[in-house]
């Protein structure tokens, strides 16, 4: 059996808030089983310069360890963007490789350009150049959260590529905070019916979805909805991979609230991008009483303070579940059980 070197845990700038949630739960991990001494962060500086190039430096000895490198791509906190992320995350992997490592693992919750996953007409296929980057500065595994279209995971050649999923720790959080007798999932358009299936299911939940014809002469743009279903009276659970612009939230919820009546709705995803204006949307209609809450993981990092500001905001932690896949690929554990 392969022998991985000992467990580095390392972090890019913007992966720090939650890479010490993950840290956090590794150690917890380690102390319940005895496994080994405590992880801590490698050191390393992430500098960015005026003229917006990017260095990293590793400050520790990392020869033959087994690093696993954290990046948040769609952390905008501090400012930077997914292509500074994700330049930053490719320097902190050849500066792992540079120094030493014995083995990389890129841990990136948001897989960056994966709705660039296939060409409808004369475009690039920017998601398998982005797996081609990842590979060529030698990293060895890939994890994310939920990647848009598994299919990326065939761009990659030489890299294994895990792609965990949140449905478990949403659905306790559901179990826990919500009555279930009353409620309906639903997927807010047809590609997503697989996972809001997977949902029902665990609930026990009746099951629709909504149509949508999109105006592809434009980004983000749906030009009428159509349900597939009841809700009327009834409690929603809308299920989705993700939330960019919010555009998609609001019309399906004006549509479940105003044209079917429905009685309480909430909206869960693994990635809460809140790109543009989507916050300002949201918080509009969770204002009018259309929108319960909005459950989502801390994959994406908006502000310490977020959920104190938008109480509409149930945040689910997804760290002990990256900890535990962690954990268990560098005792070479398996981890089928935890990606499904």
């Amino acid at each position: 059996m392969f022998k991985r070197g000992e467990l580095a845990i390392m972090a890019c700038e913007s992966g720090k808030p939650f890479a010490e949630k993950v840290l956090l739960q590794i150690n917890d991990i380690v102390q319940r089983e005895g496994a080994d001494e405590a992880v801590h962060f490698i050191d390393s500086r992430e500098t960015h310069f005026e003229n917006s190039e990017i260095k990293t430096e590793v400050l520790d000895s990392i020869r033959g360890t087994d690093i696993f490198i954290i990046q948040d791509v769609e952390n905008s906190v501090n400012g930077y963007s997914v292509d500074q992320n994700l330049r930053a995350l490719k320097t902190a992997i050849d500066a792992a490789w540079r120094s030493g490592a014995g083995n990389i693992s890129v841990v990136i919750p948001t897989f960056p350009y994966a709705r660039q996953d296939k060409a409808k007409s004369r475009e690039g296929i920017t998601a398998a150049r982005v797996a081609e980057e990842i590979e060529n500065c030698k990293a060895t595994q890939v994890l994310t959260l939920d990647v848009h279209n598994s299919a990326i995971a065939g761009f990659f050649r030489m890299a294994r590529f895990e792609d965990l999923h949140a449905s478990k720790n949403i659905i306790d959080y559901v179990v826990e905070h919500i009555d279930t007798k009353n409620l309906v999932v639903l997927s807010p358009d047809a590609g997503g019916a697989p996972r809001a299936e997977h949902y029902a299911s665990k609930l026990k939940t009746e099951l629709g979805f909504i149509y949508k014809k999109r105006d592809y002469t434009k980004p983000n743009c749906v030009s009428e909805s159509i349900l597939l279903g009841d809700v009327h009276g009834r409690d929603v659970l809308l299920i989705d991979d993700m939330v960019d612009t919010g555009g998609t939230v609001v019309s399906t919820i004006e549509l479940l609230k105003i044209e079917e009546k429905a009685n309480k709705v909430y909206f869960a995803c693994s990635l809460p991008l809140f790109n543009g204006k989507a916050v300002q949307k949201l918080d509009e209609l969770y204002r009018k009483g259309y929108l319960n809450g909005l459950i989502a993981t801390d994959a994406v990092y908006h502000g310490n303070d977020f959920s104190k500001r938008f109480p509409w905001f149930l945040e689910v932690s997804v760290a002990k579940y990256f900890a535990r896949v962690i954990f268990n690929i560098n005792h070479n554990r398996s981890i089928s059980e935890l990606l499904t």
